[in-house]
């Protein structure tokens, strides 16, 4: 059945909207109090104060009975690359020794680890892999995903991953959105060869997952050492004219003017920015780039955090996601995830929840469907197990999602 009534919530915390969010927007979650949301063939059909009357048969809905329970958005998670064969455990401990993130990756480890195990796995031992750490994310309140490739780095991984994903989202109750990233690193066979690397992407594959329709945006690591400003535009720019929508990892490691180039590229979305500048922060703000946020990868690498609370005061629309992967974040904890945005990024708590939701589908050019509690929109929903959003950074660490409803229907 996917028609459901959560009745007499204590907060019905709708993130109203359907676009993203900035500035003061950001702090206005639109709470209703021991409010009504009907959830009718998969699609929120009512939203209704205190004391308005059901105006549906309740015998043809599953009731609910939210009491004392805050009703959300299912979380968005916009930046993951949940896909992959092996783990790189040893490289931890490396790490916590003093290694350097470029230092591991320099010496054959990071992302080229990750490469070799996942070029080494079939489609029948991935797919598993990933289904068992979707129902993880589920479990946390996750009903919409991003999926990133890049851990192929040639023709046949790299659409291996992507037909994973769209598999994943045919089979498993998650929306998995796929995302090509072919420029994640360079892969041994091509070191010192970038620039036709980038070439091989555009000639190639750019064609291939278009014509298969395995991805919907394209993504490219801008940074030093891995890709150039101007390797990075070309790539983006042979994208764009494929159709896919547009993501980068930008200024993760050092200020390269990753946040400048996604503001003239106009991306969906530009994603870590630790080391973003001023001026690439004012760009992304004056052209509506999502500032996706990873606070856990900061976390696990011992890193500054980003400026969050400068990108929202600077009128950034801000997103947040875990950047699940086997290196820099093997993490999908979203209780984490909201306590270090809070704590260390200095976002209020209704700034953060706006990230996780109606910012985080922003990133994904989904916020006219999903991110928000609006009728038309997929009844994608969680409860939590306390009469307040404001629980999710205060609880720290602790999952206090206790229901989650995905199009109309109660999978957790």
């Amino acid at each position: 059945m996917r028609n459901i009534i959560i009745k007499n919530a204590a907060q019905v915390v709708t993130c109203s909207g359907f676009r993203g969010k900035r500035g003061s927007e950001m702090s206005d979650l639109q709470v209703i109090d021991n409010g009504t949301v009907i959830v009718t063939d998969g699609i929120i059909s009512h939203i209704l104060q205190p004391g308005e009357p059901i105006p549906v048969e309740e015998k043809d809905y599953q009731i609910t009975n939210a009491e004392g329970k805050a009703l959300l958005p299912g979380f968005v998670d916009p930046h993951t690359h949940f896909v992959f064969g092996g783990y790189r455990e040893e490289e931890f401990s490396w790490r916590m020794r003093g290694d350097s993130y470029m230092d591991i990756m320099h010496r054959g480890g990071g992302i080229v680890n990750t490469t070799n195990a996942t070029r080494a796995a079939t489609e029948e031992e991935l797919t598993p892999s990933g289904h068992e750490r979707l129902d993880a994310m589920m479990h946390l309140g996750i009903t919409t995903v991003e999926g990133k490739s890049g851990y192929g780095l040639d023709r046949e991984t790299e659409l291996k991953q992507l037909r994973v994903m769209r598999r994943l989202n045919e089979t498993h109750a998650m929306d998995v959105v796929p995302t090509f990233m072919g420029a994640h690193a360079t892969p041994a066979e091509w070191k010192g060869r970038e620039d036709a690397f980038i070439d091989f992407n555009i000639r190639e594959m750019f064609p291939l997952v278009a014509q298969e329709k395995l991805a919907e945006s394209v993504d490219i690591f801008c940074e030093k050492g891995v890709f150039t400003i101007a390797q990075s535009r070309r790539y983006l720019k042979a994208a764009r004219e494929h159709g896919f929508l547009l993501k980068m990892h930008a200024d993760e490691i050092i200020s390269l003017g990753g946040a400048e180039l996604a503001a003239e590229m106009h991306c969906l979305s530009a994603d870590h920015l630790l080391q973003a500048s001023d001026a690439g922060i004012r760009a992304m703000a004056d052209a509506s780039v999502v500032a996706t946020l990873l606070p856990l990868t900061a976390f696990s690498l011992r890193e500054p955090y980003a400026r969050g609370r400068e990108m929202i005061d600077a009128g950034c629309i801000v997103a947040l996601a875990t950047d699940l992967n086997p290196g820099s974040s093997f993490t999908a904890s979203v209780p984490l995830l909201f306590a270090l945005a809070c704590i260390y990024m200095q976002l209020t708590p209704e700034e953060a929840v706006t990230a996780f939701t109606i910012n985080s589908a922003a990133a994904l050019n989904r916020a006219d469907s999903i991110g928000s509690i609006d009728i038309g929109k997929q009844g994608d929903l969680l409860l939590l197990q306390f009469p307040s959003y404001k629980f999710l950074p205060y609880h720290v660490g602790m999952n206090i999602v206790e229901t989650v409803i995905k199009k109309g229907e109660i999978v957790i």
